[in-house]
C-alpha cells in the first residue's frame, strides 16, 4: 500500500529497459520486498527457536508432553500489475516471460500482483 493514499502501490515488476536483448530484470521495488520478506521470516524463526525450547516444562521442570516445532512462515510480495506487460495493445512477451522466470525461480516466496490478487479474491468470494 501506498502510505500517503492507502492505494496499492503501482510499483513496477520489471525494469522499464532491458538488461540485455530480450531480458527484463526484476525491479528494485520486487527484488527488495522479496529481500525484506524472507529476512522477516528467518527473523521470526531464529527468534522462535532461541526463544521457546523444542519441549514445554510445568514451573518445577516436570516436562507436560507437548513439543514445538516450527515451520517457514508463508512469504507473499503483492506487487504491480499485468498490465505492466500490455505494450500497444499486446503482451510484451519478453518482459512478461522475465517477470514469469524469476517469480517462479524464488523460493519460499510466492510473488503476485494486485490483480491477481483481486481475481483469487474474487474467485473465493463466488465459490461460497
Amino acid at each position: 500500500m501506498n502510505d500517503a493514499t492507502g492505494r496499492p502501490d503501482r510499483s513496477a515488476c520489471v525494469s522499464r529497459t532491458p538488461y540485455r536483448a530480450g531480458v527484463f530484470q526484476a525491479s528494485k521495488e520486487l527484488g527488495g520486498g522479496v529481500a525484506q520478506v524472507q529476512k522477516t521470516a528467518s527473523k521470526a524463526q531464529q527468534l522462535i527457536s532461541s526463544k521457546f525450547l523444542t519441549q514445554i516444562y510445568e514451573e518445577d521442570g516436570t516436562p507436560t508432553g507437548i513439543e514445538l516445532s516450527t515451520t517457514r512462515p508463508r512469504q507473499v510480495v503483492v506487487i504491480g500489475s499485468l498490465r505492466e506487460f500490455i505494450q500497444n495493445g499486446d503482451v510484451n512477451p519478453e518482459k512478461l516471460s522475465s517477470f514469469e522466470l524469476y517469480r517462479t525461480s524464488i523460493q519460499d516466496v510466492e510473488v503476485i500482483t494486485f490483480d491477481e490478487l483481486y481475481e483469487r479474491a474474487c474467485f473465493i468470494v463466488e465459490d461460497h
